[in-house]
């Protein structure tokens, strides 16, 4: 068993060594906390989505924003798109393809931020979200797997973890770069 546990951390340890290595890395966290800051700075909201996981660390990012992350300050607007009830009504009536576009289509507005979540880059559901967030005016911040995917295409400012054996380490590089989207929002809002 200690083994186990020492394999899965020191892997872990390794993948974000990769991540850090790729001078990109800095620039696209940098640029999707400029879109963030700028957005709230404005008045503007964050939608975030993603699948399984993904939706988790997108209710994540949204329950920090709305709350608080290391001290106290005002709620930022951020929204999940995490409703069950949406969700299968929406699923149900259109697809769940539809699910996440539907949901930007009718509470985006321009100027805001979707945060698409997507381990593969490949989920139709984020995809579409994102073209519905370009249609409505809002920039797209994609947090996704190895380069070269479609949601990368659809982004202005795109992270993309490094090629892993599984997508939990893809996962667990997103939510280091979901806390410091977060410390680095809350220091361009001023807190």
């Amino acid at each position: 068993m200690r083994e186990l546990i020492i394999y899965d951390l020191q892997e872990a340890k390794s993948e974000l060594e990769r991540f850090l290595a790729d001078h990109s890395t800095l620039d696209s966290i940098e640029a999707a906390a400029r879109i963030c800051t700028e957005a709230l700075a404005a008045g503007c909201k964050i939608i975030s989505c993603g699948n399984g996981g993904s939706l988790c660390d997108a209710a994540h990012f949204a329950e920090e924003l709305t709350g608080r992350y290391r001290g106290n300050r005002r709620g930022l607007p951020a929204i999940a798109i995490n409703d069950p009830a949406y969700l299968t009504c929406t699923s149900n009536d259109y697809s769940y393809d539809e699910a996440f576009s539907r949901y930007v289509e009718g509470v985006g507005c321009r100027g805001d931020v979707l945060l698409a979540i997507s381990t593969s880059g490949t989920s139709t559901n984020v995809l579409k979200a994102a073209d519905a967030a370009r249609d409505k005016g809002m920039k797209v911040i994609a947090l996704t797997g190895p380069a070269g995917n479609p949601l990368e295409r659809k982004a202005d400012a795109t992270v993309c973890a490094p090629a892993a054996r599984y997508s939990d380490r893809i996962q667990e590089i997103h939510i280091k770069v979901i806390h410091i989207l977060i410390h680095a929002i809350e220091a361009g809002m001023g807190f």
